[in-house]
């Protein structure tokens, strides 16, 4: 799961200070002001999670429902106090990164697959809160390798990978080997043990350029990096799912989730797949297309929004 998801930056620690106090809460305030009917979105700050609010948003108003957009709020624990107080009512989230955020130590090894992360989501979601159907796209971790590698070792999965490992380099964020999604549970689920690792960064350019570099052979990178198809890059399956299912999945106020909410919402995730949520937001990324409009296409492409 993406270090960005749970990054605070010196906007978000502001935003904190504010949000501490319920007297003080611009956001708050502006809710107390609105029609009951107005959905609020947030968005955490990065670019992927402003573009699914945007998709939430122009979904619910083309069901002729008002939005008002509260983006880029900032982490985690800044966002999820401002749907406990209704500063905003819904924001796109991730099953695996939520689900380990509201658990004491971190979520268990025994609840990987989307099901049993998402059932198990169900029992720690913050009061007043609720889940709808989660998306089939993903924004997870993953081992990529370049075409030449994935031929020259014939590796397709994970299981594929164990046997040529030790004539191999993994690159991946600062402290990836010493986490159980990561070195430490390669090596326990698949017999996976790299001749040496490189501290790069969390799916990023470094990460990136030393794959393309030979530096390393085998890289963490995200499942919705645009590099993936611009590339070429083969993701090697996990078949016994070691890295935590990470479904995009609406996290909504229980006084919003009315019927019409719900469908438009529902919409939006059953027509979202990794796949195409990674070549729009390549549109946004790589060729630097406004939010808005990159937003507008998918529903349209989609059929949600005509």
């Amino acid at each position: 799961m993406s270090i960005k998801k749970i990054t605070v930056t010196g906007v978000a620690v502001l935003v904190a200070t504010v949000l501490a106090g319920c007297a003080g809460n611009p956001l708050a305030a502006d809710t107390a002001n609105a029609s009951s009917s107005t959905i609020a979105i947030g968005s955490a700050a990065f670019p992927e999670n402003e573009l699914l609010a945007e998709i939430y948003a122009q979904a619910l108003e083309s069901k002729g429902l008002t939005v008002k957009r509260n983006f880029n709020i900032g982490a985690r624990d800044i966002y999820l106090a401002a749907l406990k107080d209704g500063s905003i009512d819904l924001m796109p989230e991730y099953t695996g990164a939520l689900y380990s955020s509201l658990v004491k130590g971190g979520a268990p090894e025994g609840a990987s697959t989307p099901e049993q992360v998402y059932g198990a989501l169900q029992g720690v979601l913050p009061a007043g809160t609720q889940t709808l159907p989660m998306s089939a796209a993903e924004d997870k971790d993953t081992l990529a390798v370049t075409p030449g590698t994935a031929q020259k070792y014939n590796l397709k999965s994970l299981t594929d990978l164990a046997p040529v490992s030790k004539e191999l380099t993994v690159g991946a964020g600062a402290g990836w080997d010493e986490t159980y999604v990561g070195l430490v549970g390669l090596k326990k689920v698949y017999g996976i043990d790299f001749k040496a690792f490189k501290g790069l960064d969390s799916g990023g350019p470094l990460t990136l350029g030393a794959l393309q570099q030979d530096q390393i052979q085998v890289a963490n990178i995200y499942s919705t990096d645009a590099a993936i198809q611009s590339e070429k890059l083969v993701v090697l399956d996990d078949p016994k799912h070691l890295f935590q299912a990470e479904n995009i999945v609406p996290l909504i106020r229980k006084d919003k989730a009315n019927p019409t909410v719900s469908e438009a919402l529902n919409a939006v995730s059953k027509a979202l797949t990794t796949e195409n949520l990674t070549s729009y937001l390549a549109e946004v990324t790589v060729n630097k297309k406004d939010t808005a409009s990159v937003a507008a296409k998918f529903l349209a492409d989609t059929g949600i929004k005509h």
